[in-house]
């Protein structure tokens, strides 16, 4: 397993990290054995892997529920990560009220990174950046991360206090943070944290036309507005999406991978990023993963890949919103 530098934290994570959105969100999901999460847990820590990120919301609070029960009595092996709601944030008792609360569905004394997992309103950038750090001077949390702050937010929340870390969506088939977000990061010296790197399975060849994708999986900008449950109102990119699915395939046949590796060992290839969280539920979904963490992908088959996505990547353009359109977009 590779370690890297978690931005200015001095914290070494693992560059495969635990994704715990799957443990606790069984509306999403569907529901799972406590055991099965357990055994997911301590298989991913046995691989070294030592980062294991949730949030106040997956589930209701149920995805930290499991997961610090799942990593029992090694949780000090690991870094936990766990991020607070925007609305949350303010006023800053409410911070402080998040976070207890995290730490005791967590069952520690700690959150070795501690997120907020939208732009709370940047008026009160100051106040909440100046919260978090007394919350690292008490010894609540170890290190200062946000999670899906564009440029413009990025920039200003670094003026108000510290910042090691941006967990932004990024994958093979949305690379929008490509053009300004991933430049602005390694300005400011913050760690990228790389969530849904296999596009909730579609990176993972298990489906070959538009109508076999669950429904629930189709909200992104990639598909039409007319399907229920998307924000957005584009048109969408379904035939250059199922195209890039069809070429990545082809190559990762020619490779001998399959297509879910290939996808997390292209990101953890990327600049900036410091860590790919990948979610699992189960023994066998994670050992089928972690094999990422081991393979290289050499120059040529990183340029096919980019140049295989890049027509996707310029339909896109810059929104880095994944389900919002450019009038509605959070990320600025």
């Amino acid at each position: 397993m590779e370690y890297r530098t978690l931005g200015n934290s001095g914290l070494n994570v693992s560059v495969y990290a635990f994704g715990a959105w799957q443990l606790g969100d069984s509306s999403y999901w569907g529901d799972k054995d406590s055991a099965d999460a357990e055994a997911a847990v301590q298989t991913a820590i046995d691989a070294g892997v030592n980062l294991f990120d949730t949030a106040e919301n997956y589930g209701g609070g149920d995805s930290e529920t499991v997961l610090g029960k799942a990593l029992g009595a090694r949780r000090n092996d690991v870094y936990i990560a766990s991020k607070v709601a925007p609305d949350h944030c303010m006023p800053v008792e409410r911070l402080r009220e998040a976070c207890e609360g995290s730490l005791k569905r967590l069952g520690t004394d700690v959150l070795d990174v501690y997120q907020v997992h939208w732009p709370c309103d940047p008026a009160h950038f100051d106040d909440v950046a100046a919260e978090m750090l007394r919350l690292k001077d008490q010894g609540k949390i170890r290190a200062i991360g946000v999670s899906n702050f564009g440029p413009k937010h990025l920039d200003a929340w670094m003026k108000s206090g510290a910042c090691d870390s941006n967990q932004l969506g990024y994958n093979l088939l949305f690379r929008a943070i490509e053009y300004e977000i991933v430049p602005a990061c390694r300005k400011h010296g913050v760690g990228i944290l790389a969530y849904m790197p296999v596009m909730q399975g579609l990176l993972a060849g298990r489906w070959n036309t538009i109508g076999e994708i669950p429904e629930a999986r189709r909200r992104t900008r990639h598909f039409s507005c007319e399907r229920d449950g998307t924000r957005h109102e584009e048109p969408g990119c379904e035939d250059l999406l199922m195209n890039a699915l069809r070429s990545i395939g082809d190559l990762c046949n020619e490779l001998g991978e399959p297509m879910a590796r290939v996808a997390i060992a292209w990101l953890m290839a990327q600049p900036g990023v410091a860590s790919v969280i990948v979610g699992g539920r189960t023994k066998a979904q994670l050992e089928r993963n972690l094999a990422a963490a081991d393979l290289r992908l050499d120059d040529a088959v990183l340029e096919q890949l980019d140049a295989r996505t890049a027509s996707l990547k310029e339909h896109l353009g810059r929104n880095p919103d994944m389900w919002c359109g450019e009038a509605d977009r959070r990320i600025h």
